[in-house]
């Protein structure tokens, strides 16, 4: 009776974790029905309800769900920092998020003027993402930066959606498999097992909700700087910083340059000079060589010829 416990709960434990593979290749675009379908309706219209929901976008072709968490950040200048910051606070309130930080504090530019700079990062319900950038930017004076990014976790979400699901199979047999024991020790080591396939149930809800969460409600991220920040420093009508910046194009015009020959002569005056060093030089000793016996030889006639001159006279 023993062993057939400790080979039944053994199966049951592997079933969670063998079957993981299996599962998510079958069934990895399959409809989302655990955490989603719950929030949405479930059963017959779950699939009718799903596709309007935030966070979540029907594929034309297949009635499969995508689910998409997408975020976005700013960097704006404003006239006064502190009040965009509680006007975009005000904002996620009334689109029906919530503010998760922010921060107001001073800084200073260049000509040593203190001025103020703030950031905030807010959450709102991604139906109502674009309406929240187009808000906060028509109360800035300049964007200097936006970007929007989405991020597909489809696949990641029906994952963890499988393995929830053979992790509670499992747990059901290891339940029934506990009712069935009788020894002690026997008790124990399912038992063992059942807590460790429950706090495994537990960290992928945790998962699953994290993904959920993050669809329905996008970030949006904002650096809130002040017209004077952003200021060039002007003494007259001479711009300091404008001269400066000149300047260190020009140098580093001048350093491309520079490395830009280097590479030229690194990479390939020398590759070929050194090819060509050989067959040159040899060409080079056997002209020489020829040159050298043609001296040679006149050098013999003339002597040959000076000989003969004296022995006539």
């Amino acid at each position: 009776m023993k062993k057939q416990l400790l080979v039944l709960s053994l199966v049951a434990v592997l079933l969670a974790s063998c079957a993981v593979g299996k599962s998510s290749q079958v069934e990895s675009f399959a409809p989302m029905d655990s955490g989603i379908a719950a929030n949405y309706g479930g059963g017959e219209n779950y699939q009718k309800e799903a596709a309007s929901a935030p966070g979540l976008e029907m594929r034309t072709s297949e009635t499969q769900i995508r689910m998409v968490i997408k975020d976005a950040s700013l960097s704006i200048v404003v006239e006064e920092p502190g009040a965009t910051m509680e006007a975009i606070s005000a904002l996620a309130e009334s689109l029906g998020g919530y503010v998760v930080s922010s921060n107001l504090y001073q800084t200073q530019t260049d000509s040593g003027l203190e001025v103020p700079e703030a950031s905030i990062t807010i959450r709102v319900p991604v139906d109502t993402l674009d309406q929240a950038l187009e808000e906060i930017k028509s109360g800035a004076g300049e964007v200097l930066n936006e970007n929007v990014s989405g991020q597909d976790v489809t696949q990641e979400y029906t994952d963890l959606d499988s393995r929830l699901r053979n992790l509670e199979r499992a747990e059901e047999q290891l339940a029934e498999i506990m009712d069935q024991a009788r020894n002690t020790e026997d008790v124990l080591s399912v038992y063992n097992q059942l807590v460790s396939v429950r706090e495994q149930i537990e960290v992928i809800k945790g998962q699953m909700l994290y993904y959920e969460r993050s669809a329905a409600l996008s970030s949006i991220s904002v650096y809130i700087q002040a017209n004077e920040a952003v200021q060039p420093l002007r003494i007259g009508n001479w711009q300091p910083v404008g001269v400066a910046k000149s300047a260190i194009q020009a140098l580093i015009n001048t350093l491309k340059g520079l490395a830009n020959i280097l590479i030229w002569i690194a990479l390939y005056i020398l590759p070929v000079a050194a090819i060509l060093y050989f067959p040159v030089r040899w060409v080079w000793k056997w002209l020489k060589g020829i040159n050298d016996r043609r001296k040679e030889r006149t050098a013999q006639k003339k002597a040959a010829k000076a000989k003969a001159t004296k022995e006539k006279s």
